[in-house]
């Protein structure tokens, strides 16, 4: 599926705009940092040649306003934390190490020149290889941005995404259920879900079990759509319509998966560079295929370097049963033991009991087959959250 995916265009937006997206060109240092000498500390700019005099205070440096005069022998400038170093000083001496009288300073006798201050470029150096294209821009990345005078960051798109339920048994949420019919819970769980991965979220909300009503809602989205994401509507009954509407629109590459819960998970592209993930209706289903297929293929769109969340081994704390034929994501929590983490079931794994992730820490994959595995074991978590 991944091989189908390619990295979005990259834009410019402002710093302001750029938190937690990746960035795609390298940020080179145009300039060096700091760009003169400050003070590290409150105290005095003095000459290293003085230790152990009594000096004439001179003037004063304050961070925005430096001492425009220089600093001679027998002298000292009071200097403030993240003040320009005066000319002719060669260390500053932190106010707590002195003895003032009045306009007169005494120094210790063991002074050392580059002392307490930052020397310019002892942070970054002018055409120095700050961040690499591919790196996420956090706060401290965007803080560097700016110190560096760059006002914008080009970075890679985020995906434009449709999301969409079907099925004539959903109702909106609020509204009161008729007979056979169900609160739509997938949307808000998959909007959460689209969002904590970053991208842009256009709602269209339930489509209908009307072919052509349903092929017209799904084009008009795609206008203006990178990616259709829909929950409902995969399985092989005669009302499930998104597989044989994403047959007529392009290519299903994917249909069904050996996978438990999700089986019906679909995957097709789309003319003009778009996808579209058909998720199976049930609720912990549509949110394990996301977590699986749908998320890493969003982080690819967005030049994520890593696209899978990160995993750990844990020892089950468990009788796990497998499935014969499919890979199973079971949902966990996470203990402490010594240096282990634990993994304790969640309770029933029942591909409707939306509960089961609720508070869910990790999933672990169950490898297929007819003996299950032992609590005791190691297995591999997929990392959701750390307790």
């Amino acid at each position: 599926m991944l091989d189908h995916i390619a990295v979005l265009p990259a834009e410019r937006v402002a710093i302001g705009e750029a938190v937690g997206r990746v960035l795609a060109v390298d940020l080179i240092a145009p300039a060096e940092l700091p760009a003169f000498p400050t003070s590290a500390v409150d105290g005095f700019a003095v000459r290293a040649a003085d230790a152990g005099a009594t000096l004439h205070v001179i003037g004063e440096s304050a961070a925005g306003r430096p001492f425009a005069g220089g600093v001679k022998p027998g002298t000292a400038a009071r200097i403030l934390t993240g003040g320009v170093l005066p000319d002719g000083a060669d260390t500053v001496v932190m106010v707590e190490d002195v003895r003032l009288a009045g306009e007169a300073v005494s120094v210790p006798g063991d002074l050392r020149p580059g002392s307490n201050f930052h020397r310019p470029g002892a942070d970054v150096k002018a055409g120095e290889l700050v961040l690499r294209a591919g790196a996420q821009l956090g706060a401290a990345e965007l803080g560097l941005a700016a110190a560096l005078g760059f006002a914008g960051v080009e970075v890679y798109r985020r995906p434009r995404v449709a999301l969409m339920s079907t099925g004539d048994e959903l109702v909106e949420v609020g509204k009161q259920p008729g007979p056979g019919q169900i609160t739509d819970s997938n949307r808000w769980a998959l909007l959460a879900a689209l969002r904590e991965a970053g991208v842009e979220v256009r709602i269209l909300g339930i489509g209908p079990d009307e072919p052509t009503a349903l092929r017209r809602l799904v084009v008009d989205a795609l206008d203006a759509a990178d990616v259709l994401v829909t929950s409902g509507g995969v399985s092989v009954g005669t009302h499930d319509l998104v597989k044989p509407l994403l047959e007529s629109l392009g290519t299903v590459h994917i249909g069904r998966v050996k996978l438990k819960p999700g089986k019906p998970f679909t995957f097709a592209t789309l003319p003009d560079g778009k996808f579209a993930f058909g998720l199976p209706g049930f609720p912990v289903s549509s949110l394990v295929t996301f977590e699986v297929f749908v998320r890493p293929a969003l982080r690819k769109m967005q030049g994520f370097a890593r696209l899978q969340r990160p995993t750990l081994p844990v020892r089950l704390g468990y009788d796990a049963r497998a499935t014969a034929d499919r890979t199973e994501y079971q949902r966990v929590t996470l203990r402490r033991q010594g240096a282990e983490l634990v993994a304790e079931t969640t309770g029933s794994q029942s591909s409707s009991r939306l509960l089961s992730l609720a508070g869910a820490h990790a999933l672990v994959r169950i490898a297929p087959g007819d003996e299950g595995v032992r609590a005791g074991t190691i297995v591999e978590a997929m990392i959701l959250s750390l307790p």
